[in-house]
């Protein structure tokens, strides 16, 4: 067995869940949110014992929701507007907050392995946080602020043929499937879309 421990992420990009339902899970087109500087991922669970006659007898599983936090450089205003449901007036290069329009977003990025390979991502389905912003007066120093943005995803109402069930994300290994980045982040993609590797 290979160790291999993860160093990198980058390419983080979002596209709105436009359908979920029994029939079809449909995206729009994906878009660039921000440079990412560190990305981690938690997930509720929980395991408990219920007991008969006096002894633990079966035990009951329950996963949770995704929480993935995202530390970014500074998000540009129109793709902010985008995942938090606020308004962008383009026009006037405006980020106007206050009442939003929450949508579902799919999150996609790129995470890599020491040994210099890439395991591409999608996570189908959550919602964005709106980021804190922290602003500090200049010193003599380097310290700059960029944000921290929280995607909490959960799982897809469509059920994949592949699987048949419902999916919260795909990783997909590019050192044993090897795909291009530029079409595996152009649209979503889901555990029904990915080509089998090559023999």
């Amino acid at each position: 067995m290979k160790i291999n421990e993860y160093r990198g992420v980058k390419g983080l990009v979002a596209a709105e869940v436009v359908a979920d339902t029994t029939d079809k899970f449909d995206c729009g087109v994906p878009f660039e949110i921000a440079g990412v500087a560190e990305l981690s991922r938690t997930t509720e669970a929980s395991s408990e014992a219920h007991y008969y006659d006096n002894v633990p007898a079966v035990v009951i599983d329950s996963t949770g929701s995704d929480e993935v936090t995202i530390t970014t450089s500074a998000i540009p205003f129109k793709a902010l507007a985008q995942i938090t449901g606020q308004i962008y007036d383009e026009k006037k290069a405006m980020l106007i907050e206050g009442e939003r329009d929450v949508k579902y977003f799919a999150l996609g990025y790129i995470t890599e392995k020491t040994d210099g390979t890439e395991v591409f991502v999608w996570r189908l389905k959550g919602k964005f946080n709106i980021p804190d912003s922290t602003h500090s007066t200049k010193d003599d120093s380097t310290e700059a602020n960029g944000q921290e943005l929280t995607f909490t995803g959960i799982n897809t109402t469509h059920k994949f043929k592949t699987t048949g069930k419902t999916a919260k994300a795909i990783n997909l290994d590019t050192s044993i499937n090897p795909q291009s980045n530029e079409t595996f982040f152009a649209k979503v993609q889901t555990p029904d879309t990915i080509t089998e590797k090559s023999q």
